[in-house]
């Protein structure tokens, strides 16, 4: 079998996810000192496990399971950043105008993720 070796980072899932996980780096910079080693380490981490674990889900193409786990993943970890953002806009460590852009990026990466998941052979994963 050849391998096709394509980039990761041009699926529009990564691109959206990457983009969430820099903003949300940029807003957590403000947080309270007191937060650092709750709210603002667990934003930024679980931002940035949607774009690793991708990036991992796209490189076990060949393993269908193995895509479809670290697609879940992926969805865990993006639904995580949206409480994180809940405690956020409930604390007033963001605005409500910033609040409601970071959802709607977060629930956008859900969708094109949640595609993902359903429609694995479209991304190179051929079902068992």
């Amino acid at each position: 079998m050849e391998y096709n070796y394509t980039d990761f980072r041009d699926l529009l899932a990564y691109k959206k996810a990457f983009e969430q996980a820099c903003d949300i780096f940029d807003l957590s910079v403000a947080f309270p000192k007191e937060e650092k080693y709750s709210l603002t380490d667990q934003i930024r981490r679980s931002s940035r496990s949607v774009c690793a674990n991708l990036a991992e889900a796209y490189r076990k193409r060949d393993y269908f399971k193995h895509f479809l786990l670290k697609i879940t993943d992926c969805l865990g970890e993006n639904s995580e950043t949206l409480v994180w953002l809940d405690f956020s806009l409930k604390h007033k460590y963001v605005n409500e105008n910033e609040y409601n852009k970071q959802i709607g990026l977060n629930e956008e990466v859900g969708k094109l993720l949640s595609y993902m998941y359903n429609n694995p052979e479209k991304f190179g994963v051929l079902p068992l």
